[in-house]
């Protein structure tokens, strides 16, 4: 048994979600963007002095903070310093005007308990449909009014569970070549970034998701997405997983950035269920052989 296999063995379920979501999950997981309801928002380990507590026991390279009034794009920008310590940024996020996400909550012992504890819940479902839960990671949010998270994709499948204050996410097709370019895609499998350019043209093939305490969204593997803060401090807790599903599609994009430097103009992996076997095997003897991986 593997770690991993083991950790959701000895965890009990949280029952956070309730019969009405799990029902709606099963029925859209992995591409359908969904929304869930969820019992979390009063959870100890979400409150800010909490939040601000763990942020400082996190390694210096999973805590990321910033300015939070940028433009929908940073177009090759980087974001702005808000000049003071991460745990400032947080008991004052009212009015600090900043953005701090703290990345791989796991290392933390009680927020590693309280991801598994999710996960469980949810693991039946996802299993059956996208095999072997893989990675699972947990990352959080914590947005001073108005602040915008700026055009990008995320590689994992996604629940985005919003516990303070309100937002909005303006989500986009995921695997469309309109909102995300196969060579950005490519770019960023092989080591690259994972913004997007973003164009005022783009928005009107998005759909708005507007999120609530209690409320959740799902959000499919390499989605393109922004997010408006609304008027009030925001805390949201993101708990993400890998699949077998989403490791092929992540090698057979590396491997379709090999083809285009022959000179090849490759086709786009599938979307699930497409397996991309083969493409994803071409890049991992690959790499194997490059000692990438």
């Amino acid at each position: 048994m593997t770690d991993q296999t083991s950790a959701f063995a000895r965890t009990t379920p949280l029952d956070a979600f309730d019969r009405g979501s799990h029902a709606i999950f099963a029925a859209s997981y992995p591409e359908v963007p969904h929304k869930l309801a969820h019992q979390l928002e009063d959870h100890p380990l979400m409150q800010l002095p909490a939040l601000a507590r763990m942020a400082e026991a996190l390694p210096e390279a999973s805590v990321e903070f910033n300015r939070s009034d940028l433009p929908l794009g940073l177009n090759g920008e980087k974001a702005p310093a808000n000049g003071i310590g991460i745990g400032e940024t947080i008991l004052d996020i009212a009015t600090t005007g900043s953005w701090a996400a703290l990345k791989n909550i796991e290392q933390i012992p009680a927020y590693n308990d309280l991801l598994m504890a999710l996960l469980t819940e949810l693991r039946p479902t996802i299993e059956a449909r996208t095999g072997a839960m893989l990675k699972p990671q947990g990352f959080i949010f914590v947005t001073s009014p108005g602040g915008v998270t700026p055009y990008h994709f995320d590689p994992e499948h996604n629940i985005l569970l919003q516990l303070m204050g309100s937002k909005v996410m303006t989500m986009f097709p995921a695997g469309d070549a309109r909102y995300a370019p196969d060579e950005t895609h490519e770019g960023y499998h092989t080591g690259g970034g994972r913004e997007l350019f973003w164009r005022d043209d783009l928005v009107a093939g998005g759909r708005e998701w507007a999120l609530h305490p209690g409320e959740a969204l799902y959000v499919p593997v390499m989605s393109p997405h922004f997010v408006n803060n609304g008027p009030q401090p925001s805390v949201s807790l993101s708990i993400t997983w890998r699949s077998e599903w989403s490791f092929a599609e992540a090698d057979a994009r590396a491997f379709n950035g090999l083809l285009r430097k022959v000179g090849i103009t490759p086709r786009a992996p599938g979307r699930w269920p497409a397996t991309n076997r083969a493409k994803a095997l071409g890049w991992r003897l690959y790499s194997k052989a490059r000692g990438l991986r």
